[in-house]
This record gives structure tokens, C-alpha cells and sequence, in this order.
């Protein structure tokens, strides 16, 4: 049995690295112990906000996307108060964004609802053996940093020291109820943009994938939840594109860059703001599958032949084996009534997607991967009936 089947066969396993995730969310019910205290209140909700920033200005849109510059300081600050949030290593979050990225809602995306389900997607990814490791390739430019590479190595080291620190200042009330109940909120708040912004909220560009701005997650992840406007333009430090998009997140780097703290803040032109631009080929292609996948074509390929005469399945049967690898270019040389018209793509297309300059190119393309589909399934059809 090979390596990738041996993955996939235990990939629905909890292993034990899901065991202090468990104990994480069961610690807070020992509040009913520990008590709540006001100043616990006040350091959770103090390093709940620090720490969310850290997470999307820090793992998000610097470690990630590189959408600022700043100083090395800077950048280990930002690092350590993010791990802080006991996410995993600063490595390997960025290298599972980046990966995210490139295959946003496909097969091999490693969190999709559409592909995973909800629960996978917000959680239970996190747990499957073949995601625990680090694909250093992907952040050469970060695993260059020493520093960085011993935060990798100590993961849980800025955690701890966090939790030791609210132990020493407000007690057990302080461990419990300020570091325990605000890092389980940051937990969920986070997945959220994996799991809910690719299911609930608004789509304002086409980008392939199915990233939504939700303005509720927006709020509670400082901006993160402008998620349709990241995947637009993903080098953008901003992420809320309105001006009544609130981005806090933005608004505290801006600050920071009068500082002289950050600068370079790269910002989407204004093309992409307007919706105007021209979408790159990957989006084109994946809106271009989607569309394609619509019409079924294994259904269409079993209604063209369904209603054909043995001379016609006959004639199809030459035309399709002449072809070889361009069977989509062979259907269209043969008048089948079954098959959706380009026109019949374009109207679907304007209902599943939102006005883009690139529409046009879309349905030509799925209308090829629709024949080329079609084609597929007829040929293995009729190789069957021969």
C-alpha cells in the first residue's frame, strides 16, 4: 500500500495532538472554580484583541502574503505574539495559507467546506496526521530567519509564558477565565474564515473559489472577514475595500507606518476596487470548471445518446475515434440537440456569478471543458456498446 493511500485510509482518525485542544476548551469550565474576576475579564479581552491583531496582521497579510515591510524586531514581535494564540508555529501557518491559496476550494485545498464539509473544514483538518507537517519550500523567505525558525521549533513556548503571565497577575481567575476563554474565542474566530467565509456572506468578485465578505466575522477578526476581497487581491494589507469596510487591522498598521514601524502597505489599485479588472487564469479556469460541472455532462453525454439511431451512434463513433485528443473540437462539428448552447453557458454564467470584465472568457472556456467532459463520456459510452 502506498504513503498517499495509508494517508487517506486514517485521514478521519483523531491522533493526539487533538488532546490539548480538548483540554484548551474543558479548562473553561474550571471558571466555576477559579471564579470570575473582574481583571481576568479585562486581560482576556485585552489579549484577545492583541492577539487576533497579531494573527491577521502578523500570520495573515505579513508572514503570508508579505502585503507590508517591516523591521526584523518587529517581525519577531509579531511572530511570538501570534503564536501566543497557540496556532501552531508561525512556519506552518503561513505555509498552509500559502498552500490554501494556490488551490483555494479544490480537491487539494487542505480545509474546503465544499470538498471536507463545514466541521473539517473549521477543525478537524487541523487533526489529520498529513497536515502536521511544515512545508518549508513554501516559506523560504521565513525559515531564512533563525529566529523564526526557533519559534517554529518551540511552538508552545509563547503560549505558555502568556498563561504563566495572566497566572501571575489575576491568579486562577486570570489563567482561566482571561488566557483560557479568550484563546478558545480566537481559536473559533479564526477558523471561522476557513469554514464560514467560504459558506455564508456576499461574493463581489469572481475569484474561482467560493470566499465570501461576511461583515459579522469581519468584526470579530478585526477585517479578516472581508474574505471575497482578500481572495480578489491577496497582496493588499487592506482588506475592507469600502470605506465602510471596517478593517481594524488596517487602521492599526496605517498608524504604525506613521511610526516608521511598517511601511511598503501595498494597497489593491483601483481597478480592482471598481470590479473592472480582468481576472488571472486560474480564476478564469476554476470559475470555468464550476460552470462546466453545472450542466452534468455525463447526463448530457447519456441524453445525446439516448436519443440517437444505431446510424448515428455509428457516425458519432467515427467521428469522436478520428478525433483522439480533440474531441471537444469533433462535437463541435456534429449537430447534437441535447447539447447546452454557448448562450445556454452565458445565462447560466450571469446567474452564478458577479458582473467581471472576464465573463466572456469563462464560458468559452467552460464550454470547451463542457465538450471536452461530454466528449469523455460519450466515447466511453459508446466503447461499451461496440
Amino acid at each position: 500500500m502506498s504513503n498517499i493511500d495509508v494517508d487517506d485510509q486514517h485521514d478521519d482518525i483523531v491522533y493526539p495532538s487533538a488532546l490539548p485542544f480538548a483540554l484548551i476548551h474543558l479548562g473553561c469550565a474550571a471558571a466555576f472554580w477559579s471564579g470570575i474576576t473582574s481583571q481576568a475579564i479585562v486581560i482576556g479581552i485585552a489579549i484577545y484583541w492583541l492577539r487576533m491583531f497579531a494573527i491577521g496582521a502578523g500570520y495573515h497579510r505579513y508572514f503570508s502574503h508579505r502585503s507590508y515591510s517591516t523591521s526584523r524586531l518587529f517581525q519577531f514581535i509579531l511572530a511570538a505574539l501570534a503564536q501566543s494564540s497557540a496556532q501552531k508555529s508561525v512556519l506552518w501557518w503561513a505555509a498552509k495559507h500559502r498552500h490554501h491559496h494556490l488551490h483555494s476550494d479544490t480537491h487539494r485545498d487542505v480545509h474546503s467546506p465544499r470538498h471536507k464539509g463545514f466541521a473539517y473544514s473549521h477543525v478537524g483538518w487541523i487533526f489529520a496526521r498529513k497536515h502536521d507537517a511544515t512545508d518549508l519550500v513554501k516559506v523560504a523567505d521565513l525559515a531564512s530567519f533563525p529566529e523564526l525558525r526557533w519559534l517554529h521549533k518551540f511552538e508552545v513556548l509563547p503560549a505558555v509564558a502568556l498563561a504563566a503571565c495572566c497566572f501571575l497577575v489575576a491568579g486562577w481567575s486570570g489563567l482561566v477565565v482571561g488566557f483560557l476563554w479568550s484563546t478558545v474565542l480566537l481559536y473559533h474566530a479564526t477558523f471561522c474564515i476557513n469554514s464560514l467565509a467560504h459558506v455564508h456572506g456576499r461574493k463581489r468578485y469572481v475569484t474561482g473559489d467560493d470566499s465570501r465578505n461576511n461583515w459579522l466575522l469581519a468584526l470579530v477578526t478585526m477585517g479578516e472577514g472581508w474574505h471575497n476581497n482578500h481572495h480578489a487581491y491577496q497582496s493588499s494589507v487592506r482588506q475592507g475595500f469600502r470605506w465602510w469596510e471596517i478593517d481594524m487591522t488596517f487602521y492599526i498598521l496605517k498608524a504604525l507606518s506613521y511610526l516608521g514601524i511598517v511601511w511598503d502597505l501595498k494597497a489593491p489599485p483601483e481597478q480592482v476596487r471598481r470590479n473592472e479588472h480582468r481576472l488571472g487564469a486560474r480564476a478564469i479556469n476554476r470559475a470555468a470548471e464550476q460552470l462546466a460541472k453545472h450542466f452534468n455532462p455525463e447526463r448530457i453525454a447519456l441524453a445525446i445518446t439516448s436519443a440517437m439511431h444505431a446510424s448515428e451512434l455509428s457516425s458519432l463513433r467515427g467521428a469522436l475515434n478520428e478525433a483522439k485528443c480533440h474531441i471537444g473540437d469533433a462535437l463541435t462539428a456534429v449537430h447534437l440537440n441535447r447539447m447546452p448552447t454557448r448562450n445556454e453557458l452565458l445565462g447560466q454564467a450571469q446567474a452564478m456569478f458577479t458582473r467581471t470584465r472576464s465573463l466572456d472568457e469563462i464560458v468559452d472556456r467552460a464550454y470547451h471543458l463542457l465538450l471536452e467532459s461530454v466528449g469523455s463520456h460519450l466515447t466511453a459510452s459508446l466503447q461499451l456498446r461496440s
